[in-house]
């Protein structure tokens, strides 16, 4: 089994969601007392949080590229950043640890796509809604038509996230909220909606929702487990970094 570099702490609420989904799906596939092999490298979420909203990405890419060296030398064989926003400035990642980072867009999108779904409607912080990286990858790389909520909504949906669930508060008055946009999301078309924030799958569940929901936290986690597990990929890794 390979060894995942977690690179959590961003927030730490929904790095404990990566860690209990990548172990409970080593325990699953391989039974007994299985678990993932893995490295963590939690951040002061308080640092990232200041430079995103200074926008002061590249100054938090740095910290994210030094991080993820660290989990080089620590013996990962693979980079999971468990963070959608912070993959905004995940480019240099590969090159400053060496090693392959599992994306969480592209598990995500061969889900709804393997669903048959085509439209998607998007939750995430303002700055994966209004920023492009997101959307344009599902757009351009998996032909997705993605509908992001209006203004009001979008900043309805950033401030619970960093307000409430990045501090494990979670409200019955903010679930309704986003039941409200996430109606509205449903009204402009979308089929499906993804949780394009690793927090959300806190508040957000698929029962009490309209739309099928593809939630990234848990997608990327499991995608992560699997790529440890796969000795094919294995192979493939090494005879080219080998």
């Amino acid at each position: 089994m390979k060894t995942l570099g977690l690179l959590g702490g961003m927030s730490w609420e929904s790095t404990t969601t990566y860690y209990q989904e990548v172990n409970r799906r080593v325990r699953h596939v391989r039974g007994g007392l299985h678990s993932a092999r893995c490295v963590i490298f939690s951040l002061d979420f308080a640092e990232i949080e200041a430079l995103q909203h200074a926008d002061r990405w590249e100054e938090a890419g740095e910290l994210l590229n030094d991080a993820a060296a660290k989990l080089k030398l620590a013996g990962a064989d693979a980079i999971v950043l468990c963070t959608n926003t912070m993959h905004f400035v995940s480019q240099g990642i590969e090159a400053a640890s060496q090693l392959p980072l599992i994306h969480i867009v592209d598990p995500t999108a061969e889900r709804i796509l393997d669903s048959g779904f085509r439209s998607v409607g998007l939750l995430g912080t303002r700055f994966t809604m209004e920023k492009d990286f997101y959307t344009t990858r599902l757009a351009d790389k998996y032909g997705l038509k993605v509908i992001v909520p209006d203004e009001s909504d979008r900043a309805i949906v950033h401030s619970v996230i960093y307000a409430e669930l990045c501090n494990g508060i979670i409200s019955e008055a903010s679930r309704q909220a986003y039941s409200k946009v996430i109606g509205n999301l449903a009204k402009a078309g979308a089929e499906c909606l993804i949780l394009g924030c690793t927090e959300i799958g806190l508040l957000v569940d698929e029962k009490d929702c309209e739309l099928p929901v593809f939630d990234t936290a848990q997608i990327h986690a499991i995608a992560a487990a699997d790529w440890a597990m796969s000795s094919e990929v294995a192979a493939h890794h090494n005879a080219h970094h080998g």
